[in-house]
């Protein structure tokens, strides 16, 4: 009788034991299992990239370069690399090369450095207005929505179908050919023409 109950007591010791280092065991797998995924997530935020600037993707696409030119000559990089948000309306080279020849090379000489300030700030709204933005501040308001510039004067959105365009303030129009180009600072959208203010 003594054996049998020591033998008992020996199985439920061992029976014991084991659950408790099976629990120890699945602890410890849980705590690894923990302990990877904290590691990949901190390494998944290692590697990715950080998010540009307005000024940085301009700079980093060729489609922008006369642009990106026009933003130097203006002393203007600076500002499109700051805080924001803005929504830049970013002519195109091709929107560039619709102006009367001559027109650029005048503008980015040092003695227009104001006028080409105001034009390129012209294109520029303080605050992050994605094209979902837009598409429904001119559909809340009767098919036109008015944007304030940083330059001061206005542009007006409509719908030409699905494409937004802009009138500027003598009339003529622009097409969003690119939309929602995110950056860490705003959005830009590229524009077929350069939008002019009155004054």
């Amino acid at each position: 009788m003594k054996k049998l109950v020591l033998s008992m007591v020996m199985i439920a010791t061992i029976a014991f034991t084991s659950c408790k280092d099976n629990e120890k065991s699945e602890s410890e797998d849980a705590t690894t299992q923990e302990e990877v995924a904290m590691e990949t997530e901190t390494s998944a935020e290692a590697t990715m990239p950080e998010q540009e600037t307005i000024a940085a993707i301009a700079m980093g696409n060729d489609d922008f370069s006369t642009l990106v030119t026009a933003v130097k000559a203006a002393d203007l990089a600076e500002t499109l690399k700051s805080e924001g948000p803005f929504t830049v309306f970013a002519p195109t080279n091709a929107a560039f090369d619709k102006l009367p020849e001559g027109t650029v090379a005048s503008l980015t000489k040092a003695e227009n450095k104001e006028k080409l300030a105001e034009l390129l700030k012209y294109h520029v709204v303080s605050g992050e207005y994605m094209a979902a933005d837009i598409v429904k501040a001119i559909n809340d308001n009767d098919g036109s929505f008015t944007i304030a510039t940083v330059e001061g004067e206005e542009l007006t959105a409509t719908l030409d179908g699905e494409n937004v365009i802009l009138t500027d303030a003598n009339g003529n129009k622009s097409t969003v050919v690119m939309a929602d180009v995110d950056a860490s600072n705003g959005v830009i959208h590229a524009i077929d023409a350069v939008v002019m203010p009155k004054s």
